[in-house]
């Protein structure tokens, strides 16, 4: 299983590659995000572990480039800025996780699985319904496409995954914990507001313009997609 890890710290480079090969990954290193753009385009790697701070691009730059050519291939960032806002930017350019450092390997790890695990739990899905339609929303999973009464709705990455969460289980709430689960892995930090800020971006661009709400919040529970509230 080949993964791509760019970091132009050697020291932080040589750790990653030591522990994860040891795990049984076939590891690739790029210092700086134009080298590493060259070779997602040779190579089909099955994982993405970026630093943000890097020569020539930033790690939100080339995540976002990553994801428009391949948006199946996870991405993990790796880097040392940990604020409430920087984690979301990191998500919003297409991380599927955001680590900070200084970092526990074995921890790594154990995200990495949850990660490929979900890629091919995804992907099995996938070849069941490649499409999902709740009223008038539309969802396109092959090109990431949402459509609402025929007009298209811009999201990013972790937008999209959280609408496809939320229609797949229409009429049903969904605690904040197993949207967590789902959409960003079991490790998340539900304790934060990340979810209540995602709900509060996809409601903007889903609802905002129409008159019949599709996004409802359940106090005290979690949040239900429907049309009967």
């Amino acid at each position: 299983m080949k993964v791509l890890i760019i970091e132009d710290n050697a020291r932080v480079s040589a750790l990653l590659k030591r522990g994860l090969e040891s795990q049984g990954y076939q590891i690739y290193i790029s210092e700086d995000a134009e080298d590493a753009l060259v070779m997602v385009d040779k190579i089909m790697f099955e994982l993405v572990i970026t630093d943000i701070m890097l020569p020539k691009m930033n790690g939100i730059e080339l995540s976002k480039l990553i994801k428009k050519k391949n948006p199946e291939l996870p991405i993990i960032m790796l880097t040392a800025l940990g604020t409430i806002d920087e984690k979301i930017e990191g998500f919003d350019a297409g991380a599927d996780d955001y680590m900070v450092k200084p970092f526990e390997i074995r921890e790594l790890y154990a995200r990495i699985k949850a990660i490929l695990l979900r890629k091919s739990n995804s992907s099995q899905k996938n070849e069941l319904s490649d499409h999902i339609e709740y009223q008038e929303l539309k969802v396109d999973k092959n090109t990431n496409r949402v459509f609402r009464n025929g007009k298209e709705i811009n999201l990013t990455p972790k937008e999209f995954k959280l609408l496809v969460f939320l229609m797949s289980n229409a009429e049903r709430i969904l605690t904040r914990d197993e949207i967590a689960e789902n959409v960003w892995g079991n490790h998340f930090d539900t304790g934060t507001n990340y979810i209540d800020v995602y709900i509060a971006y996809l409601r903007k661009k889903i609802d905002k313009d129409f008159d019949e709400k599709l996004i409802h919040t359940k106090p005290g529970v979690g949040f239900i997609f429907t049309d009967q509230l």
